[in-house]
């Protein structure tokens, strides 16, 4: 598999590895002199605040993330978030607030004063074509936070990531059909409740709250259920489809290899 030839991404790379007890010397020691050997489920939380967020305030450099950002500044004692590339490599990012949170359970997502998560990853999705070489079209490209029964990270996190090819198919055969309001959709065999955003970007829409708002199951048990935001070009313009459930994971329709953008070639 092709992986980022920057050097930010290889960094976070080994250090995150390090940090989930991947990466030891003989000793059985972590390489990373900044985490524990085996910081498990907390390793993103430990990353984020411990090394890149102190890394970006005293010395503006965000290593072992991509960046670091704090939109009301750093000083300001507001939330803000960062971008790390995944430790296994690939055309996939996440994005990781500065301040402690879980997934789709955390009510805090829900705070209208926080940063928009999902318009941040969106613009961060350039990142992409460091990967495959070039830029890599919207309709390739989801965001995807995973239910909390498969989350291996107790740190919420956005995925930054392609679509199978199979999953970009069903969804632009699907897209007519696709209105403002909910209503089921399977894609690529898997069952969602769809939407659809007609929109440039994410900036005056809140995923998380209108997954909340489809139902009071939704809004007392966001925790089972999955998000997705899935690029889409419609016949009127740039949009997005938005997916939710408590069936299979939003994981399930990405590919690291971005296959369908020309990754695998």
């Amino acid at each position: 598999m092709h992986r980022p030839t920057h050097a930010g991404a290889r960094t976070a790379s080994l250090l995150l590895a390090a940090a989930i007890g991947l990466c030891a010397s003989n000793d059985g020691t972590a390489k990373s002199k900044d985490l524990p050997p085996a910081a498990g489920r907390d390793a993103y939380r430990q990353i984020v605040q411990d090394q890149c967020v102190i890394h970006w305030t005293e010395h503006e450099d965000p290593a072992p993330c991509e960046k670091v950002v704090f939109p009301a500044g750093p000083s300001s004692g507001a939330s803000g978030y960062a971008v790390l590339a995944d430790p296994d490599g690939g055309a996939h990012y996440l994005l990781i607030p500065t301040q402690t949170m879980t997934g789709t359970d955390a009510s805090e997502l829900l705070d209208p004063n926080l940063p928009n998560y999902f318009a941040e990853a969106w613009r961060t999705r350039a990142l992409l074509s460091t990967f495959v070489g070039h830029a890599v079209p919207r309709t390739d490209v989801a965001l995807v936070v995973g239910t909390a029964a498969t989350r291996r990270q107790d740190q919420f996190h956005i995925h930054i990531e392609c679509l199978r090819p199979d999953v970009v198919d069903s969804l632009k055969t699907a897209a007519d059909k696709v209105t403002d309001r909910w209503s089921s959709m399977t894609v690529a065999g898997f069952p969602f409740q769809a939407m659809k955003l007609a929109a440039q970007g994410l900036e005056t829409t809140n995923p998380f709250e209108l997954v909340a708002a489809s139902s009071p199951d939704a809004r007392h048990h966001m925790g089972s259920y999955t998000v997705v935001v899935a690029g889409m070009q419609y016949a009127s313009g740039p949009g997005f489809i938005l997916l939710t459930g408590t069936g299979p994971s939003g994981d399930l329709l990405l590919d690291s290899g971005c296959i369908v953008a020309g990754g695998g070639s």
